[in-house]
């Protein structure tokens, strides 16, 4: 019997332990347990509606247990505090609350807070379910870390949502709160007064510039649609080292005998929409009335807001890895921001990083019974060319590895596990230089009158060893804005949750 511990609840970390239990259910005694400190899926991408006041939060969620006792996986509500990869256990402790709960400390949350039992307060957890001490050890013999990333607000100064200066779509919980603040402030300009809004990333190395894309297109529609556009000023404000680049370098698309990029089309959803912009920027602080801003020349600007929604970068959970004597081994399985190393090729400079230098099985290179998943793994370097101003700041996108991507490489490192189980060696290859990437990137919420902007593009990371001239297939990628993406977003968020519930038919939804 395999002992598989999976750590984490999120895209990798969910949809492999549904792809583990499935593939091994009728080939022996296996044990698959979930350990995350989270009750619910929240499925992201739909948090920029919780935002702006279009989705209810509940509506982005289901509850974990349920769907692990339905097809027999166990759930431990905890959190990882230490791997002992040498001895193959790990030491967790019990959470009595949602990790998103634990880490949203605004002054003004507990209220909200108490407003939804279902989405804030986490199912009643018998110690007994976990074990009787604070700290547990749980025995392994095949473990994936996909924890998700640790929301490393304090990167910047005062970027976290706690001292009120910020919001944030990163959990169910900020972007209730957020949808609060954004309220307060649609009050505040009926009544007259005008609003400088900043959407985008808060420090020069964040990524997920996609989701902040979203939510300021959001807010120009929803700001139209209540007639107060003309009392708001908008701002884009980015690492991106051009606009449309999204982390990953951009997009080309081939329409006939022209080439037309995501910068085409988001300069021109900007100029449509009367949005300001500001790229190559790092955050150094933000407060009550300013963002403190460097650019790439090395120009510091003081930017007037009243309203902000700046992602923060991330980095990995503070898990300890433990050597078999006792010592500290972390900096030998991470990446100096935390992530895991695994079967990629590190140590290349961005010129010479290829297609085949990104990971494939997402196997760690010290510990075969060990893989990392989704934003868990350490990328071989960046998609986006990295800058850096004359003061020596670093002003570069991280490379996107949630979502879909993460999805991929969960299920790749699942099947691989399966592999290992059966006693053969590792065969599923989930690199995102061999892999599309999608981005259904929302501009206005609703099915009859919803827009979004498509973003495809095969592979995700250029493959130029494949593909010499733009390092992709342009025949696979898509960069383009209409109503069929608004509808597409709107089919994602219902078939993601239904598959990711494990209901009749879930195998067959990509």
């Amino acid at each position: 019997m395999a002992k598989i511990l999976i750590a984490g609840s999120g895209f990798a970390g969910h949809y492999g332990a549904l792809i583990l239990n499935d593939i091994l259910k009728n080939k022996g005694t296996h044990e698959i347990t979930v350990i995350t400190p989270n009750t619910t899926f929240n499925y992201l991408p739909s948090l920029v509606w919780v935002g702006v006041n279009k989705m209810k939060a509940e509506k982005t969620q289901f509850n974990l247990k349920k769907i692990y006792d339905k097809v027999n996986i166990n759930f431990k509500h905890a959190f990882i505090k230490e791997v002992h990869p040498d001895n193959n256990f790990v030491i967790i402790e019990p959470s009595d609350i949602d990790s998103d709960v634990k880490n949203l400390n605004n002054t003004h949350s507990g209220k909200m807070l108490s407003e939804n039992a279902n989405i804030n307060k986490p199912n009643n957890i018998n110690s007994a379910d976990i074990g009787a001490t604070n700290q547990n050890k749980i025995e392994y013999d095949f473990l994936l870390m996909a924890t998700g990333p640790k929301l490393n607000f304090e990167a910047t100064e005062n970027l976290n949502p706690e001292f009120g200066y910020n919001n944030s779509i990163c959990t169910p919980h900020h972007a209730m709160d957020t949808a609060k603040n954004y309220l307060a402030l649609i009050e505040r300009m009926k009544k007259g007064d005008k609003a400088k809004i900043f959407v985008g990333t808060g420090h020069g190395t964040a990524t997920c510039q996609g989701a902040a894309f979203e939510y300021i297109a959001n807010i120009h529609y929803d700001l139209v649609e209540r007639k107060l556009r003309d009392r708001a000023e908008i701002t884009w404000l980015s690492n991106e080292p051009k606009l449309g680049d999204f982390g990953m370098d951009g997009v080309e698309v081939r329409k006939e005998s022209l080439i037309y990029t995501s910068e085409m089309m988001a300069e021109g959803v900007f100029n449509y929409c009367d949005i300001k912009y500001q790229i190559r920027s790092h955050v150094h602080k933000i407060d009550d009335k300013k963002i403190y801003t460097e650019n790439i020349d090395g120009e510091f600007k003081e930017l007037e807001c009243n309203f902000a929604m700046l992602l923060p970068p991330f980095t990995g959970n503070s898990i300890k890895w433990i050597g078999e004597n006792g010592e500290d081994i972390k900096e030998k399985i991470c990446n100096p921001a935390g992530f895991i190393k695994v079967d990629a090729a590190y140590g290349k400079s961005y010129e010479e990083l290829d297609g085949p230098d990104w990971p494939k099985t997402y196997q760690t290179q010290l510990y075969k019974n060990i893989f990392a998943a989704g934003i868990n793994f350490a990328p071989p370097g960046p998609l986006s060319k990295p800058n850096k101003s004359p003061n020596g700041t670093i002003i570069s996108p991280a490379p996107p590895r949630t979502g879909y991507t993460a999805e991929l490489s969960g299920k790749a490192a699942a099947l691989n596990i399966a592999d290992m189980v059966e006693g053969n060696e590792p065969s599923h290859n989930a690199s995102m230089a061999d892999t599309p990437g999608l981005c259904v990137a929302s501009m206005k919420e609703g099915f009859f009158n919803g827009l979004a902007g498509t973003i495809a593009v095969y592979p995700v990371a250029r493959n130029r060893k494949e593909y010499p001239e733009y390092g992709r297939n342009l025949d696979y990628s898509v960069a383009e804005v209409g109503k069929a993406g608004g509808w597409y977003k709107v089919g994602l968020h219902y078939s993601f949750l239904y598959k990711l519930q494990a209901k009749p038919g879930w195998k067959i939804i990509p």
